[in-house]
């Protein structure tokens, strides 16, 4: 059973990514101030754009398509995570609050804002993108991907679980001891 602290964890830093998220992208989508604007000159800036793909721009299918296949996905990972939170320790609380929080702020500009911007109905919206890592080395991007706080969200999540896997990582994805295979016990007897 999950605590009531656990899913008071889980729901707050969930709902704060989605306000943070979703704040965000408003103020950037409805201030043209803030669509094209330098942060840290030739390092990080605004760059206001909709993403009607995937992560990193991949735009292999219609928007529906992606949109409802994500929706689809979110609601078994959500699923997952609860599951998980029943043994999960208030660090990994945290950090799957953090992906369902991002996940959701993602899915909701898919949902809402082809309806929001007039550009179409239900799930025809596209992805509110805005923060983006300018730097260049030798005429190289060295990110140059456009992301928002929802995936700041769920990037620092997962990198915090491969980074500080002992302690935040499930023990459902732990190494366990290695069992024996047919082949090694058929050499130990030979």
């Amino acid at each position: 059973m999950i605590t009531s602290k656990k899913w008071g964890l889980l729901l707050s830093t969930a709902v704060s990514v989605i306000v943070l998220d979703q704040w965000s992208k408003y103020v950037v989508r409805t201030d043209t101030s803030w669509q094209y604007f330098d942060i840290i000159k030739g390092w990080l800036a605004f760059h206001y754009t909709q993403n009607p793909g995937m992560a990193l721009g991949i735009d292999w299918l219609p928007t529906q398509v992606i949109g409802s296949i994500t929706t689809i996905a979110i609601i078994f990972i959500t699923f997952y995570l609860i599951k998980l939170a029943k043994n999960a320790n208030l660090a990994q609380i945290f950090c799957f609050g953090l992906i369902i929080g991002g996940a959701l702020g993602n899915i909701f500009d898919r949902m809402f804002m082809g309806i929001i911007q007039g550009r179409g109905g239900f799930m025809d919206g596209h992805v509110v993108d805005f923060i983006h890592f300018t730097l260049r080395i030798n005429n190289w991007d060295v990110f140059p991907y456009i992301f928002n706080i929802a995936d700041v969200a769920i990037s620092c999540s997962v990198i915090s679980m491969f980074l500080f896997y002992k302690h935040l990582m499930p023990e459902e994805f732990k190494t366990h001891p290695k069992t024996e295979t047919a082949i090694e016990k058929q050499a130990e007897i030979d």
